[in-house]
């Protein structure tokens, strides 16, 4: 009993595999946090107390900032890893990673192997900040934890594939993240 538990577990995990795409995914994750906010309620990131920008702005200065820059990483990182990719002429398709024409170790990719989910990521930490509930950061925790199981651990295997030792070798030297 407990093997065939074993065997649909690891069923049911392949057929998540490269089938949602990651913005579909990040959206998601942001839904969630949302309703982690409104479900727990808590001033958990900022004070009420904090000097605010404009006098009808809702959000302190410290806050807005944050969020600014949180965003402006997000967007950065996510655009250099797409730039990359057409500079190489391959292929920004996160669900076939097999069709891959190029494997892309220059511009951002020299610091993280997944620049664009890590925009995601940093694009869901301003979401939090925004919301200004520490429990929302579960999702970017939530979502950093589903991008590496079902979305960058089968890209790796195929362009392992792809690639042989060059991607192998490139694993070695760059992190997943940063």
């Amino acid at each position: 009993m407990q093997n065939f538990k074993i065997k649909l577990a690891r069923k049911l995990q392949s057929k998540l595999e490269n089938k949602i795409p990651p913005p579909i995914v990040m959206v998601l994750f942001a839904l969630l946090m949302g309703a982690i906010a409104q479900i727990t309620d808590t001033t958990g990131i900022t004070s009420s107390t904090a000097p605010t920008i404009a006098t009808d702005s809702s959000l302190p200065w410290v806050q807005l900032m944050a969020i600014l820059l949180l965003l402006a990483l997000g967007v950065l990182c996510a655009f250099a890893g797409v730039i990359s990719f057409n500079r190489a002429k391959t292929t920004v398709h996160p669900l076939k990673p097999e069709t891959a024409s190029a494997l892309v170790t220059s511009g951002i990719y020299r610091f993280s192997r997944n620049p664009m989910y890590l925009g995601m990521a940093f694009t869901l930490c301003a979401w939090a900040c925004y919301l200004g509930n520490i429990w929302s950061l579960v999702g970017v925790i939530g979502f950093l934890l589903y991008m590496y199981r079902f979305q960058i651990r089968p890209e790796e295997r195929a362009l392992e594939r792809l690639f042989g030792q060059a991607f192998i070798d490139y694993k070695k030297r760059v992190r997943p993240w940063l």
